[in-house]
């Protein structure tokens, strides 16, 4: 410890003679001390104080090659990551530390310092968060500039994410990329937190989130508690926004895209090798050996995942298809003009008959796909539509009046009747069976057997069943939002 009062004694007894065996002996201190207090005092009084400030020898670096290259890059990407910075210089060959690095950036001042932000921190496997952002992007292919969307989903614990493109925002969309998250992290967090989107949360009241009613559904079935934000403060989900600036940084600045299937390849090369490996800000640690910790404690994933297809009824037209998107998809003959059950996965179409029996499955169309028809179209005869004899089954399952009106019928059409009876089956594709029959109730009063005539009632006095279903895709439409 150093003394004022010793080191006094010292020089002064020194500049009177005393040797510095006698000097230490007599105040009980090593020769060694008295030599460097006698050194460090004599130094100072033969020196200017710029003389002792010693200046640096500056050492070769490293970094001293890509120097040049690393301005460039700030001059492309004025925004870019030290972090991308060190992987552009990697692939030149730099084999430094990112520590050179940044130690650099800091010093020409390129590259700012993080606000700093206050984390809530979760226990392992308590709570996960996913949010989307949007994105302008040009490809190389096209040199144009496309709108791409993100999803990302992170654990709160170990800030491991998943990210994927995807093409819209509805809840489908959004239940399919919970679904891939939940099989990319193996398991299913306690809690699941989002902010006020359509998909999840339907509208406040008295101060709590009435949460859309299959978005509840969904977290039934993987035993999760959904949570949101409060309106108007976007600071309490900071863990999937910050992860999301960290995306625009870390691998969109400095990175070009031929395409979007160039793009989805690029992302999860990213997210393997710097995403799930790079030291995290706060954590100090890589999300990928947190996440060996948080693994255990996620709920195991369920025997059958949640169906996300969507479902519809369709009625099959005269051209014995379901029309979707654009394209024809073949039904059987025989259920011409039914009004049948349609899902619709990622991959097929299925239609089921009104009984509920599977009838077909077909690859959904691709985009740009040649041809408007999917599936074999048959052959039909000489007369257009279902067979008369399935046709007279099907009519008579309308009501027991059918069987007299299509008895008369055939007396008054002896050579058209069958025409007639087609044309009534395929009033079922615009109205309701009871009003159908109540149509040919009041004709069979009135003596008028035509189709044509009975279809001119219905017109005029009922309401169209393609007025009800399109009203009702509609909602079905805005609960996908």
């Amino acid at each position: 410890m150093k003394n004022e009062q010793i080191e006094n004694t010292v020089v002064t007894l020194h500049s009177n003679g005393w040797s510095i065996r006698r000097i230490a002996r007599e105040l009980h201190i090593s020769r060694k001390r008295v030599g460097r207090i006698l050194v460090s005092k004599s130094a100072l009084r033969d020196t200017t104080p710029e003389d002792r400030v010693r200046s640096k020898k500056r050492r070769e670096s490293k970094l001293d090659a890509y120097k040049s290259y690393i301005s460039e890059i700030l001059k492309e990407y004025p925004d870019i990551t030290g972090q991308r910075i060190y992987e552009k210089l990697s692939e030149k060959g730099f084999d430094g530390e990112i520590t050179i690095v940044r130690g650099y950036l800091k010093g020409i001042g390129e590259v700012g310092s993080k606000t700093p932000v206050r984390m809530v921190e979760t226990t392992p496997g308590q709570r996960a968060a996913h949010d989307w952002s949007d994105y302008q992007i040009t490809f190389t292919s096209t040199g144009q500039k496309e709108k791409v969307t993100f999803f990302s989903y992170i654990l709160g614990y170990s800030r491991r994410q998943y990210i994927s493109v995807v093409e819209d925002k509805t809840q489908r969309t959004l239940m399919r990329e919970l679904i891939a998250a939940f099989i990319y992290m193996d398991g299913v967090p306690r809690e699941i937190k989002s902010d006020n989107q359509k998909a999840c949360v339907d509208r406040w009241e008295l101060g709590g989130p009435v949460y859309n009613r299959r978005y509840l559904e969904f977290a039934t079935w993987y035993l999760f508690r959904p949570l949101t934000i409060t309106p108007g403060n976007p600071t309490e989900n900071l863990k999937v926004e910050r992860p999301f600036y960290y995306l625009e940084l870390s691998f969109l600045r400095g990175r070009k895209f031929k395409d979007r299937d160039d793009l989805k390849r690029q992302l999860q090369q990213w997210l393997h090798e710097v995403s799930d490996t790079h030291v995290h800000n706060t954590t100090k640690r890589r999300p990928v050996d947190l996440y060996t910790e948080e693994h255990p404690c996620l709920q195991p994933l369920p025997r059958h995942h949640y169906d996300t297809s969507h479902i519809t009824h369709q009625v099959v037209n005269q051209e014995s298809c379901i029309q979707w998107k654009g394209y024809q998809y073949v039904v059987p003959l025989k259920y011409m003009y039914e009004l049948c059950p349609v899902r619709v996965t990622e991959e097929e179409l299925i239609v089921y008959s009104p009984e509920g029996e599977q009838l077909v499955v077909h690859p959904l169309a691709k985009e740009g796909q040649s041809g408007r028809y999917v599936g074999v179209q048959q052959k039909k005869g000489k007369t257009t539509g279902p067979d008369i004899k399935d046709v007279i089954s099907r009519l008579k399952a309308f009501s027991p009046d059918m069987d007299e009106y299509i008895n008369q019928l055939k007396k008054h059409k002896k050579t058209s009747w069958g025409h007639h009876l087609r044309k009534l089956l395929a009033l079922k594709v615009n109205y309701r069976i009871e009003d159908v029959v109540l149509a040919v109730r009041r004709a069979h009063e009135h003596r008028v057997y035509d189709a044509a005539t009975i279809e001119g009632f219905l017109n005029n006095n009922s309401e169209s069943r393609y007025n009800r279903l399109l009203i009702q895709r509609r909602k079905d439409k805005d609960n996908e939002q």
